[in-house]
């Protein structure tokens, strides 16, 4: 047996202390692993794991949030310093395009969340205090003092890993230690984002103890992780089964559990938009579906038409460019099984192939992207129509007029995500349609497909279930997405010498705080 690749646990690099087996990185281009060896721990490197974030989190909640706010700024620096490595080996890993994609759009998202919680570190701004004077009472929004347990998404090796995205950056913003269990697709990537957060974490007085690294476990053991009282909150990005099972595990230890689960993205095409400009819709949906080739939470994966020339002409538009798409490459014999199952599935229940769909020629994991159509009423009498095929795939909802759209929008489940097209002349079916979708999605979008997410303090990456757990928190927007990590503490007629910073008399820095009942940014009598 070759050596394997070190776990970051205990607060330094070591061997694994009992794994159960190793595994590689595999090549998405040739379906080969490649690659160095790393460990699948087992329950001596969890219980280590477990012990030691527990041990740092009282020190890591008293930190000045300064130095917090530095290791973040430190580490998108060595990221920075390091981007060359890291997108040939996130590259070499999952198959995404090192241009633009990496390079340009990811990482630099990545170091910019950071930045992002770095500032709200240090402008303690995620903390939201609220002080009553007249009943002597002062609360706020304060570090769990407990470890966060992060599982990362295989589609994201910057930007959501578990060890650099914006689950790590809001949960150690918010001064707590983190459990990063990284996804096994990119597992080289994961540890040298790894080794960079560890040295920025020496070099900046944290507790070395705030990051602990596992790479694989078995799905027992990452269940009985999941249900550890030890745990203040978890985290989830990746399947819908997988996520309920985490959470029921949670929820039987009283663990929060913050879920991306599932979203389907309805885009709802209406006659005018389609008249004025059918075959440029047609190009941006096609784009938009095919982008990373469909790996992205966001995709489009159900159209609303109207029948009629307009809606005919573009869907022909739309499937003719299906079918013309060469193949693409996803990230692993998983996703490519999970997508051909969800096509499968629709068309079991009814839909047929207008577009795409061929068998893909070549190695690797290769799907052709393809477009279904089914009528409304099928969509709404079966709930398979409704189930995610995520990757290049959609589905095309024929309807007659806009109360069949309606009934098409009663019948989804939350989504991440939903878009309506519109031209200026259906502005009232534009509202209707926008008033049945605002309870089932998270982010309302006039005329722009879904697959943009925006790293913006105003931005909702979140949804009702079962596109996320909770339909009022996010995983993209600080600091809305630190809150997640946070618990509120109340004092009670508690001396100002014996208050957090954020609730004393003096205001630290030109806090925000809600005294009184007005949000000011006054020391408290200030204004006596």
């Amino acid at each position: 047996m070759g050596a394997r690749e070190p776990v970051l646990i205990e607060g330094r690099w070591q061997a694994s202390h009992d794994a159960g087996g190793d595994f590689h990185a595999f090549d998405p281009t040739r379906a080969a692993a490649f690659g160095p060896a790393f460990a699948i721990s087992g329950a001596r490197d969890v219980e280590a794991a477990l012990a030691s974030a527990s041990a740092a989190a009282a020190a890591l909640a008293a930190c000045d949030p300064e130095r917090i706010a530095d290791f973040l700024s430190a580490y998108a620096l060595g990221i920075e310093h390091d981007a060359a490595e890291l997108v040939a080996l996130a590259h070499a890993e999952t198959a995404l395009p090192a241009q633009p994609r990496l390079a340009q759009v990811e990482l630099p998202r990545t170091t910019g969340q950071l930045r992002q919680a770095a500032r709200a570190a240090r402008e303690r701004s995620w903390t939201q205090p609220v002080i009553d004077t007249d009943a002597g009472l002062r609360s706020h929004l304060a570090p769990l003092h407990k470890p966060v347990l992060i599982f990362g998404p295989n589609n994201f090796p910057f930007a959501f890993n578990a060890v650099a995205g914006s689950d790590f950056a809001s949960a150690i913003a918010a001064r707590n230690p983190v459990i990063a269990k990284v996804h096994p697709s990119h597992p080289a990537t994961s540890r040298r984002l790894a080794q960079i957060a560890h040295r920025a974490l020496i070099e900046t007085g944290l507790p070395a103890g705030a990051l602990q690294v596992l790479y694989h476990l078995d799905s027992e053991l990452g269940l009985k992780l999941a249900g550890d009282a030890r745990l203040g909150a978890l985290a989830f990005t990746g399947s819908r089964a997988a996520g309920l099972a985490l959470k029921a595990a949670a929820d039987r230890a009283g663990v929060p559990a913050y879920l991306e689960l599932s979203s389907i993205n309805p885009v709802f095409m209406l006659e005018g938009a389609l008249r004025e400009r059918g075959d440029a819709l047609a190009q941006e949906f096609f784009a938009s579906c095919t982008m990373g080739v469909g790996q992205f939470c966001t995709n489009p994966g159900v159209v609303v038409v109207p029948r009629g020339e307009a809606g005919d002409r573009f869907v022909a538009a739309a499937a003719e460019r299906f079918a013309q798409a060469p193949a693409g490459t996803m990230f692993s014999h998983g996703v490519v099984d999970h997508l051909l199952a969800g096509v499968a599935a629709w068309r079991e229940a009814g839909a047929r192939v207008v577009g795409g769909g061929a068998p893909a020629q070549g190695e690797g994991y290769r799907v052709q992207p393809v477009l279904l159509s089914v009528d409304a009423a099928a969509f709404i009498a079966d709930p398979r129509m409704r189930g995610e095929a995520f990757g290049p795939a959609s589905l095309i909802v024929r309807v007659d007029g806009l109360d069949e759209a309606m009934r098409v929008a009663q019948a989804l489940e939350g989504n991440l995500t939903g878009t309506v097209y519109a031209s200026d002349g259906e502005l009232a079916d534009w509202r209707r349609l926008a008033d049945a979708l605002r309870p089932r999605v998270g982010r309302l979008i006039d005329g722009r497909m879904p697959t943009g997410v925006a790293v913006s303090a105003a931005m909702n990456h979140g949804g009702p279930f079962p596109s996320t757990g909770h339909p009022g928190f996010t995983s993209v927007g600080l600091p809305a997405a630190i809150r997640r990590f946070a618990a509120l503490h109340c004092y009670d007629h508690v001396r100002d010498a014996a208050l957090p910073a954020e609730l004393r008399d003096r205001n630290p820095g030109g806090l925000a705080r809600c005294i009184d009942g007005r949000w000011i940014t006054d020391d408290i009598g200030a204004q006596a």
